[in-house]
């Protein structure tokens, strides 16, 4: 249940980040200053988002190993340690993935 909220909130504010660049720059005669703010705003968040997101793959992925590593032959922990090692690593790659995306439709759009 927690992963379902998890989801469709970040599917919300990603939605919201895109809404935004996308309306800031259909203004011919520029943007305003609510606009503004929120759009640097969100570049904020963005990259505040890419700088956490690195060191918590790297502890999410450590932490799987080393239950797979001590996990002294109990098929339930080595099984855990995969699935954690698999979620976080894709975690991270559609995390890049979304800012690889964000950052062609900026360029894209002005």
């Amino acid at each position: 249940m927690n992963k379902k909220k998890f989801y469709i909130s970040f599917t919300f504010i990603l939605f919201f980040i895109l809404l935004i660049t996308i309306s800031s720059s259909c203004f011919a005669w520029g943007d305003p200053e609510i606009v503004t703010k929120i759009n640097s705003a969100f570049e904020s968040i963005e990259d505040w988002l890419i700088k956490i997101a690195t060191p918590a793959a790297a502890v999410a992925v450590g932490s799987g190993v080393f239950m797979k590593k001590f996990s002294f032959g109990d098929e339930e922990k080595i099984r855990m340690g995969k699935k954690i090692i698999k979620g976080s690593l894709f975690s991270y790659a559609f995390i890049l993935a979304i800012d690889l995306i964000l950052s062609a439709i900026k360029s894209l759009i002005g």
